[in-house]
């Protein structure tokens, strides 16, 4: 069986944060090919003139780097071993969890099975690696790993190896997520502050050759992208 790595991240994640628009994002590639890409990326710090330790972030994208994001974009839409998914949650704020009865953690765990269960397939092995957050606990993955599991049928435990939490300055491929998952947000709120991000945010448009304010088609492997809304003040 063929195994993945999914490396993911999230975006305003907390309930009263003032934003109207929150972002889960993943990148994905098969697990014998996570260090090559993650060299390359190194690679690409290095003919920047950036140490190896510099964390790719959609918060750093500057006019003085502006020509290394640029590149970083243009490997991963180049490379034929990488996947990006991102659910963009639209007017955050009419989230009603009281009438189902859930608190927002719970309500935040349906969504990242939002995120994933369109990725995973019965007949491969995942391991997913989650940007480590103050509310992720311990057992919220235990339970994501079941549900998802349940919702295969990999009553064997086989498809989902293991659910972690990891830090993303240690993971070039979970600042990737960080990078292309902030650049949707940025252009979802209608943000024209920065005209380096602008720029980085186009050339994201032009290579994936979709806008980012709707959804791609659902099987879409490349740049997926699903906007959700509240449906007449419901959260399902």
């Amino acid at each position: 069986m063929e195994e993945y790595n999914i490396y993911c991240d999230e975006s305003c994640h907390l309930e009263h944060d003032n934003s109207p628009v929150m972002l889960l994002g993943s990148v994905w590639c098969k697990k014998d090919k996570a260090r090559s890409v993650s060299e390359r990326i190194r690679e690409i710090k290095r003919e920047h003139n950036l140490g190896p330790l510099f964390e790719v972030k959609w918060t750093k994208v500057s006019p003085g780097q502006k020509a290394f994001y640029k590149a970083i974009v243009d490997f991963f839409f180049d490379s034929r071993e990488l996947h990006f998914r991102c659910v963009a949650i639209n007017d955050k704020q009419r989230l009603n969890h009281d009438r189902f009865s859930q608190d927002h953690n719970t309500w935040y765990y349906k969504m990242y099975f939002l995120l994933l269960n369109t990725i995973l397939e019965p007949d491969k092995r995942y391991n997913v690696y989650l940007d480590i957050k103050d509310t992720c606990s311990n057992s919220k993955v235990k339970k994501l790993k079941e549900v998802l599991e349940n919702s295969k049928f990999d009553f064997n435990r086989r498809m989902i190896q293991k659910i972690q939490q990891v830090r993303s300055h240690e993971t070039e491929l979970l600042q990737l997520t960080d990078l292309l998952m902030g650049a949707v947000g940025y252009d979802r709120r209608g943000l024209n502050q920065s005209p380096a991000k602008i720029e980085i945010v186009q050339r994201i448009k032009e290579r994936a050759g979709y806008t980012l304010k709707s959804s791609t088609l659902p099987n879409e492997k490349k740049f997926n992208l699903f906007h959700w809304y509240p449906r007449n003040n419901d959260n399902e």
